[in-house]
């Protein structure tokens, strides 16, 4: 019944979403991330027993030793075809050979129960004869015990077995027990596995439409996001045909701007170069005069009387000699002019090369607004086309009938729900009625085997090994009868407890073996797979259900395989066969139609001027300006001299030291003045000569580092300028071509991706079945099989282990309690020549 429960649950949901589809989570490019909430249910997928579980175990070891034949599939799909019928056609060949094959696959039960049958009909008559039999001092009823060498031995013998006996019945006992405690349990979380497992396939049923109206809407942010792109042409597209273009452009355009600060800078250059010239000119020039005039005093002063009388003449001598020293180093004068240079960059300058640059960049920075400008046909075009798009979406959630199905199986799960919970409370009153049962059942078993235990203990504590049989003690003797008591008990009520146990073996063990292990290994949907097995008419009993088309290969296994995946109904149950969803999400017309817009896309830039004519002259004649060609090796050579031809401060300090040989007078104080003299004209004069010269040196350099191939490098800009303006008039268009295709691609790709993730959310993971499977393994697998039929079978291997045990029990209780009981007669043994000759003293006929 549980069985069919699920599989109904599993069929209605299957034919009632048939429209649904599945949901998946897919990222999109750049900013477009798609997420569907995620679903959380209450119903754990997998069952755990704990530490009973073990116990569960042995007892399938046990059932798969009796019975390990495989599962027969061949005789239940025979059984389901209805060509089996004991009652008209039993002696067709057919049907004798399938009654053997039964025969043989249940051969370990049915020896099973045979045996067992034997312990029910056997028992009760065997106790009845033993009875009978002590009734007449036989089997044991007779009050005397004869006297054996081993009687010490067997005594032991016969408590140690019993013993170990009672140990084992008393295993089976606790087996019950626990079993039985168990069964009662798990009944009880019934109610709470069956709630927990419809709350899940609401949760499934009320989430499906919110999932399916979540998928759809996020149409509305892939179009925000199309549109914003749209919106922003001017950046994206025409920013994408400007990047393209700026590697080619960009450095020409530079190197003319740099060009033209150039020609500012070689400007003030030269007028900086021309007026320190001038400058230094004049400097020299007054250099020239102050040293002719210290020269001229310097004579005058060497006409003194005294420069005739030696030795003052040596030295007069010496400084007359010298004198030619004091002269000008440098040839400025002769150095050419700068003016006609200076006259021809200002005539560059009349042309503002720098505005002409910044016309150039902006020409081409305003690509992208151009691109704007003559893109807004065709961008209104392509928004209406996506708004179609967006309808085409909006119908597909109207054609799913999703709300009328989901409806009307809310109130199949309602009326189960509602039959479940009433039949609950019948199925825990049977269950305490059965709870009841077994408890009486282990109990009987516990007092068969305490009187047993009992028996044991008073006989051990009890036995007197000096005492005789008839003066044994009354523990001892108590010990005897608690033992048949025992035994008396035990014939009593054993074959009752046997006749409970076959019927639970045949029902528990045929259960785990027919319905538990193929479900748990699937060869049960393996069968009701079979074609034409369940439907002579339908090959797939599922397909013919589903699309009344028995010709799809659906399979129950295939369906609760996927279940068990979480894999979406659309995509387990094949709806592809009656509501194909790649149909419906067809995009190529839409991208066709938007890729066509994109190609017929006419940008027209070809009026972009990096730099007219009139720029080009202006390099040209910046070319042409001479500075190019102005010797500056002339110049470096003169900056690069000293303004004198001796170094003044040692002048003055040899003039100085001469004077200080000759004696006092006026020629030696004219001789030191003019030594001071020299020394002003080399602070005056001297110093920021060669300072002016020496900074001048490095602007000439620099000059001539700046016009250094000037021609040549005219001419490569010129070039680069060609090369760059004819790129933009040959390549532009194939530039925008594919920068329009690539933005066209990106816009649709928005979309593709979306309905890429719209197919694969429905078709994969909107209304998963998970719960579905999870219902159906709740009412077999756990359930049935591990709510009832494992403690069931349980029960039966612990009560029938303890009742087995009570046969041998029943034996060596027998005859122990010979050993324990007191004895009316006894053997009595006198010493004589002859030997011993015994006799009996006092003789009772008195049974027990």
């Amino acid at each position: 019944m549980a069985l069919l429960l699920g599989f109904l649950l599993l069929l209605e949901l299957c034919w009632d979403t048939s429209a649904l589809g599945p949901l998946s989570s897919t990222k999109g490019s750049d900013v477009l991330e798609f997420e569907l909430p995620a679903t959380n249910y209450e119903t754990k997928d997998s069952y755990k027993a704990g530490p009973i579980g073990v116990l569960f175990k042995m007892v399938h070891v046990f059932l798969r030793v009796v019975q390990p034949n495989a599962f027969p599939e061949d005789i239940l799909r025979k059984i389901l075809q209805k060509k089996f019928d004991f009652s008209t056609e039993y002696e067709k060949p057919e049907n004798v050979v399938l009654t053997l094959k039964i025969i043989y696959y249940e051969i370990g039960i049915i020896i099973c129960v045979v045996l067992g049958l034997l312990f029910v009909f056997l028992m009760p008559l065997v106790g009845f004869c033993f009875g009978l039999c002590r009734c007449c001092n036989k089997c044991g009823g007779e009050m005397h015990q004869r006297q054996k060498k081993n009687g010490t031995f067997l005594r032991k013998y016969f408590t140690v077995s019993l013993l170990v006996i009672c140990i084992f019945i008393s295993v089976g006992i606790i087996y019950g027990f626990v079993a039985n405690h168990h069964l009662r349990t798990q009944i009880e979380k019934t109610r709470e596995l069956a709630d927990s497992n419809f709350k899940d396939l609401r949760t499934l049923l009320n989430g499906t439409p919110e999932q399916i109206n979540y998928v759809l809407s996020q149409y509305a942010t892939t179009k925000k996001k199309a549109f914003s792109d749209l919106d922003n042409i001017k950046s994206l597209l025409g920013g994408g045909i400007h990047e393209q273009l700026r590697p080619k452009v960009m450095p020409v355009l530079d190197d003319i701007k740099a060009m033209a600060e150039a020609i500012k800078e070689t400007k003030e250059a030269l007028l900086n170069m021309n007026n320190t010239l001038k400058e230094l000119k004049k400097s020299t020039t007054q250099l020239n005069t102050s040293l002719s005039d210290v020269k001229r005093n310097v004579e005058q002063s060497l006409s003194d009387p005294m420069c005739s009388v030696p030795p003052v003449a040596t030295t007069c001598n010496s400084i007359q000699m010298s004198l030619s020293q004091l002269d000008d180093n440098t040839n400025l004068g002769q150095l050419p002019s700068l003016d006609q240079q200076i006259d021809n960059i200002n005539h560059v300058l009349q042309t503002d090369l720098s505005s002409l640059v910044q016309q150039g960049y902006k020409s081409f920075n305003d690509i992208p607004e151009m691109v704007q400008n003559q893109t807004t046909d065709i961008i209104s075009d392509i928004k209406s086309t996506l708004n179609s798009l967006g309808s085409d979406i909006e119908n597909i959630g109207e054609q799913i009938p999703i709300q009328d199905k989901l409806s009307n199986f809310m109130g199949y799960i309602n009326d189960t729900e509602t039959y479940v919970h009433q039949n609950l409370p019948t199925l825990e009153e049977y269950d305490s009625f059965r709870w009841l049962g077994g408890l009486v059942v282990c109990s009987l078993l516990t007092l068969m085997v305490v009187f047993y235990y009992l028996g044991l203990t008073c006989g051990m504590c009890g036995y007197d090994r000096r005492a005789t049989p008839t003066r044994r003690g009354c523990v001892s003797n108590t010990g005897g009868i608690f033992l048949m008591v025992g035994v008396g008990v035990s014939f009593l009520f054993c074959w009752i407890l046997m006749a409970i146990v076959v019927l639970t073996f045949v029902i528990g063990g045929n259960m785990e073996k027919l319905v538990c292990e193929p479900y748990k290994n699937r060869k049960l949907f393996q069968i009701l797979d079979t074609p034409y097995l369940l439907n002579e008419n339908w090959k797939y009993y599922l397909s013919g259900m589903v699309f009344n088309n028995p010709d799809i290969n659906l399979t129950f296994e295939q369906v609760y395989s996927d279940c068990k995946e979480n894999k979406g109904i659309y995509t387990t149950l094949k709806l592809e066969n009656s509501y194909n969803i790649s149909g419906h999400l067809n995009f190529q017309e839409h991208a066709e139609n938007i890729d066509n817009d994109f190609k017929n896309l006419n940008v027209s830039i070809d009026n972009i001027v990096l730099l007219d004519e009139a720029g080009r002259r202006n390099l040209m004649d910046f070319s042409s300006s001479g500075v190019d060609t102005i010797d500056y090796n002339v110049y470096l050579a003169e900056m690069s001299k000293a303004p004198t031809k001796v170094n003044l401060l040692s002048f003055a300090n040899d003039l100085e030291a001469k004077a200080d040989h000759l004696p006092q007078g006026s020629l030696k104080q004219s001789l030191k003045s003019n030594a001071q003299t020299i020394r002003t004209i080399h602070r005056g004069q001297v110093i920021p000569l060669e300072q002016s010269m020496s900074t001048i040196y490095q602007s000439i350099r620099e000059l001539q580092h700046k016009s250094s191939g000037l021609g040549v490098k005219v001419v490569n800009i010129l070039s680069s300028l060609d090369s760059a303006q004819d790129f933009l008039k040959t390549r532009i268009s194939s530039v925008i071509i594919e920068e329009s295709k690539k933005y066209g691609n990106t816009i649709v790709g928005y979309f593709e991706r979306y309905l890429q993730w719209v197919k694969i959310s429905i078709t994969e993971q909107i209304a998963a079945c998970k719960p579905v499977a999870t219902a159906l393994d709740s009412a077999v697998d756990v359930f049935l099989c591990s709510y009832i039929i494992d403690p069931l079978n349980l029960f039966w291997f612990g009560i029938g282990k303890a009742t087995i045990f009570l046969l041998p029990a029943i034996i060596f209780a027998v005859k122990l309690a010979k050993y324990y009981r007191r004895m009316d007669s006894e053997d009595v043994y006198d010493d004589m020549e002859n030997g011993n000759i015994g006799f009996h003293r006092h003789h009772s006929t008195q049974t027990v």
